[in-house]
């Protein structure tokens, strides 16, 4: 599957809060109670802050493309579920519905882990079984994983690092 991330400047941050929309739609179902609501306009409330991918330190966003087309989003930072330190975190990660099981979502991850050599984390909601299965066979394509089991008022849910190769 062709896969290209896309830097995704402030001055595009729509086009991720549109994409967001979806997300936050598809995810609503493995939350244990609601986590954000319609708002007078139709659109879920900026859950979470978007902002913080364009103005922290950091702070990446990407747009996920296949044959030039918009295919979802990868939003990179560096605060983790763990506790200890890490140099990325996989904080948000969407692929559309119309571009899933093609492998366009194993390739965007790979892509973006391999790009950014160093510690990772990758946090996953303990009911998103489908998620944990995912994340679990992306990472472990790149060498060792420690799954880390957090259930607090942090994170409910593994929390897996992994080290990337330069």
């Amino acid at each position: 599957m062709a896969v290209e991330l896309e830097p995704c400047g402030p001055e595009r941050r729509e086009v991720v809060a549109n994409l967001f929309q979806f997300y936050v739609h598809d995810f609503a179902d493995f939350w244990v109670s609601r986590q954000a609501d319609f708002q007078e306009d139709g659109r879920f409330g900026r859950y979470p802050p978007l902002d913080d991918y364009w103005d922290r330190p950091g702070g990446e966003a990407l747009l996920i493309r296949t044959r030039g087309q918009l295919a979802g989003f990868v939003l990179i930072n560096r605060e983790g579920h763990s506790g200890l330190a890490c140099d990325f975190n996989m904080g948000e990660f969407f692929v559309g519905r119309p571009y899933r099981r093609e492998g366009l979502g194993r390739a965007a991850a790979l892509a973006a882990l391999r790009a950014r050599p160093g510690l990772w984390e990758i946090a996953v909601a303990r009911r998103n079984l489908p998620a944990q299965a995912f994340w679990l066979q992306v990472a472990t394509a790149t060498g060792p994983v420690e799954a880390l089991d957090r259930d607090d008022a942090h994170w409910n849910g593994p929390v897996l690092r992994l080290t990337v190769a330069g």
